[in-house]
This record gives structure tokens, sequence and C-alpha cells, in this order.
């Protein structure tokens, strides 16, 4: 079996050199030198436990003898999160939608960090678009979540992106690096084992659009750069960066064969079963 899904950590990789063409980052690394990151966000999604299984089942029936060697994680609902993982075994890893910063007490309807590790998962989304923008996250709030996560010795996918309006005033650059930096306030070079960040441009989320490869790649430079400026090029070339924003079946195959795409957050491809199957069982070209 050459997908080796159940062990989610980072190793160090080979040497990245950022070096600048004009307004672009350009870069030597390639994706072999991380271990692809494929992984779902189901969101408000399936309705029933009964579709949650059936769809999970399905899913992890989709990894075979000829799938790329990768991780996969699917962040499903709290409610599922037990009876999910119970279904995909050790095939996939079962993470969170979100947490709570806090540890305990009068926080209705929270889910701490410790009532997660409790149950099993060891992966967590922070920064999610429709949780800075429709519940009004900021970025204090999702540094507290990663510093949690991590106090815990679990991991956390970090995401980051810009709107339209700052897509289109070049803005892309500015707006992941102020995440980036308040996002990982604290956090040490020793642990960003336990960090992957998402690029996910707020408006292709959900809305059909994608980024070009070649836009996405640039932003993946970018914030790699970024990471090598709050750190150093190990830690910049040990970080997994995915692609989050309408991945589909026809559109994986040309992201993943970026050199700083090592991954992809997928949102409603991740609910079907035959479609994200073959995202899973990308090809690079």
């Amino acid at each position: 079996m050459k997908l080796a899904i159940a062990s989610l950590l980072f190793g160090s990789s080979a040497a990245f050199s950022p070096a600048l063409s004009g307004n672009k980052f350009t870069s030597s690394t390639q994706l072999s030198a991380r271990k692809p990151f494929i992984t779902g966000n189901w969101k408000l999604n399936p309705q029933t436990k009964d579709e949650a299984l059936e769809l999970a089942g399905a899913i992890a029936a989709s990894v075979n003898e000829e799938s790329p060697e990768a991780d996969v994680a699917l962040f499903v609902p709290y409610v599922f999160i037990e009876s999910v993982a119970d279904k995909v075994g050790d095939w996939i890893n079962i993470g969170a939608e979100g947490v709570c910063p806090e540890g305990g007490g009068a926080y209705t309807g929270a889910i701490s960090a410790p009532m997660l590790k409790s149950v099993g998962v060891q992966w967590a989304l922070a920064g999610h678009s429709e949780r800075r923008v429709i519940y009004g996250e900021t970025d204090d709030y999702i540094n507290s979540q990663c510093v949690k996560l991590i106090e815990q010795g679990m991991s956390v996918m970090l995401c980051i992106g810009e709107s339209l309006a700052e897509f289109e005033q070049d803005l892309a650059g500015s707006v992941c690096a102020v995440q980036l930096k308040k996002g990982l306030k604290g956090i040490a070079k020793e642990d960003l084992d336990k960090v992957a960040i998402a690029y996910e441009p707020v408006w292709a989320i959900g809305t059909g659009k994608v980024a070009t490869p070649e836009i996405a790649q640039n932003v993946h430079a970018t914030c790699r750069a970024i990471i090598a400026d709050m750190y150093d090029q190990e830690a910049a070339d040990g970080m997994r960066i995915l692609y989050g924003g309408s991945v589909t079946p026809e559109s994986v195959d040309d992201l993943m064969s970026q050199p700083d795409i090592d991954g992809a957050l997928v949102g409603g491809a991740s609910l079907d079963a035959e479609k994200f199957g073959r995202i899973i069982n990308f090809k690079t070209l």
C-alpha cells in the first residue's frame, strides 16, 4: 500500500531557495520534499449520522495500491467524529472543524482541545474564512486556538487568505503575511511540525472559481518566504502549505504539480466520494 495516511507528522525537507522575479517569488522546492496532504472539510454536512458513515466509508474505499503516497484527513462536525473515525479506521485521520481555546468553564456550546484529544482527535482547523467572517473570529482568537492545540500535543491547520477586493488590489501577500505572523505568534520553531498552512483565497471558496495554478503557486511561494523570514529556511522548507478554494477533480492535478503546493483543503467536493476519491488519487503532471 503506497498511501501512508495514518502518520501525519512532518519531516524536514530539502533546501528551498526563494528568489524574487519581478514581483513574484519563485522556488526550487519540490512537492516530493514534503509529504502531500489531502484534506476534506465537511462544514455543516451531512445532516445525519447514517449519511456521514456512508460517505466516510465510500471515501475510504477510494484508497488503493495505486494511490499516491500522501496523508489524508477529514475535518467533520463534532457529533460525527468518533463514529466516522471508527468507520475509516487507520486509513484516514479524522479532525475537528474548530476548537475553543479555553480549557473549561462557562462557555456554552464550546468544545475544548482536551475534549477533542480525549476522543482521539489529532488535528483541528483554525482561521477558516467562514469562522473569521460569519463568527467574527479575530487573529488573536485564532492564535489562541493554535497555541492551545499545540500545548495539548495536537496539530493545527491554520487557514489564511484574502478577499476578492484585497486580491484585486494586489494585497494577497500582505494579507497572508499579517495572518501568518499573528496566527503563529508565540509558536516555537520546534513546534512547527504540528502546523500546516491552508491558503484559501476567500473569493474562491464555494464559488466555483479557482485561482489559476500560477496564482496559487505564487502566493504559496510568498507564504513560504514569509515563514523563512519569521523563523528560518529550514522551517520554511518543512512547512506543508495546502491550497483550498473550490478544488475539484478537474483542477487538482495542475495544482498539485506546482512546487510549493503541498496538498488541498477541499470543501464541496469532499462531500462527493467519487470526486474526493479522484482528488486523493491526484496525478502530478
